[in-house]
């Protein structure tokens, strides 16, 4: 990886080793996968967990992690917001606080949504001027990456929310995905302006007088096909469709492989066309990014999957990884608070609602 101006040494990453399904074995291997004199990992968690699971790792990489000790773990069945205010020596609030104090660049984790919500808006804390942050996840389109949020993070926006979205996603694809001018479209159910329900309308109006690249309304069955690089939708809708997407393309690629082994020509057929199937599933795996990130507050946090495997874990630390060393964390509130003053005083001169 190559640095950027601004941030100097390797980068220093926190992960949480007990959060996620099949922690702490594969979220330790997935450290030990990644970890470099150009990444060290920080494992937060108990120690006499952690510690047996690194017993087999080089001595060459075990130079490059390191243990920070907590003594509990927030559960899926904790309430997020009361795990963390009384939980503060969980694996998930420690992890947030090196975000907070500056001893790591960034904090992954595969526990609690909930939880690493409540800890990015408690611990972390917000952005200024941002209302609502969001889930990012890239999506793999036709032609390459596609920034959608809110996933999951509010299921109940408002029009100027999904603004906020189209700012914050147009600083990711900028700074992370590289794309100089990210065009923003708007998740929704036909491409007339007038389409959608109140929300959708309003959210139109308002992004078609901000000072994003606006290219209007996407339809789901568009998503994919990167006729925008950022796609803003509610929390509630984004979240759904997300699930649907994961759902189909594990979906087509279960019948893919039924077929392939259905007859002695199918077996043949499927193993001349294995390399270019296994380049499909590979571009359509939920575990190529390993993570989503918790865009709008002031730190990096990225939110894996409760069942990541090793290899999401590694991903997600190399991505975390790459919106360190491009700046994301220092740039994204300069564009946010800079794109939401002109969006706002866009919206006032067209005549646009904010409240």
């Amino acid at each position: 990886m190559d640095s950027v101006e601004g941030h100097k040494g390797p980068v220093r990453l926190a992960l949480d080793a007990e959060g996620g399904d099949y922690a702490p074995a594969e979220i330790v291997a997935g450290a030990v996968e990644t970890a470099s004199a150009h990444m060290h990992v920080l494992l937060v968690g108990r120690p006499e967990i952690i510690e047996p699971c690194l017993q087999e790792a080089p001595a060459e990489i075990r130079r490059y992690v390191d243990i920070v000790p907590a003594t509990s773990v927030i559960s899926f069945h904790d309430e997020p917001a009361w795990a963390v205010r009384n939980k503060p020596d969980s694996s998930i609030v420690i992890g947030a606080r090196l975000v907070t104090d500056g001893v790591a660049d960034g904090f992954i984790s595969a526990g609690s949504t909930g939880a690493m919500l409540a800890a990015g808006l408690l611990v972390v804390k917000r952005i200024r001027g941002v209302k609502r942050p969001a889930i990012l996840v890239v999506l793999p389109g036709m032609e390459g990456p596609i920034a959608f949020l809110d996933a999951g993070a509010n299921a109940n926006c408002r029009p100027e929310h999904l603004v906020e979205f189209g700012v914050m996603g147009a600083a990711f694809a900028r700074t992370v995905l590289g794309i100089a001018q990210p065009r923003v479209g708007l998740l929704n159910i036909g491409e007339e302006n007038s389409k959608g329900n109140e929300l959708t309308v309003a959210a139109h109006r308002l992004l078609a007088g901000s000072t994003l690249n606006f290219v209007g309304n996407i339809e789901g069955r568009e998503l994919l096909y990167n006729h925008a690089d950022v796609v803003v939708t509610d929390g509630f809708t984004g979240n759904v469709a997300l699930k649907l997407l994961e759902g189909t393309a594990q979906s087509i690629l279960q019948r893919i492989r039924a077929a392939a082994s259905s007859s002695a020509r199918a077996k043949l057929g499927g193993l001349l066309l294995r390399p270019a199937l296994q380049t499909t599933r590979a571009s359509l795996d939920s575990e190529e990014y390993g993570g989503t990130y918790l865009l709008g507050v002031r730190g990096l946090v990225v939110i894996c999957h409760g069942s990541s495997s090793r290899r999401a874990v590694a991903n997600a630390l190399r991505f975390a990884a790459r919106a360190a060393e491009q700046g994301l964390v220092t740039q994204l509130p300069v564009d946010v608070e800079a794109a939401l003053a002109a969006s706002t005083r866009a919206s006032d001169t067209v005549g646009g609602e904010v409240s």
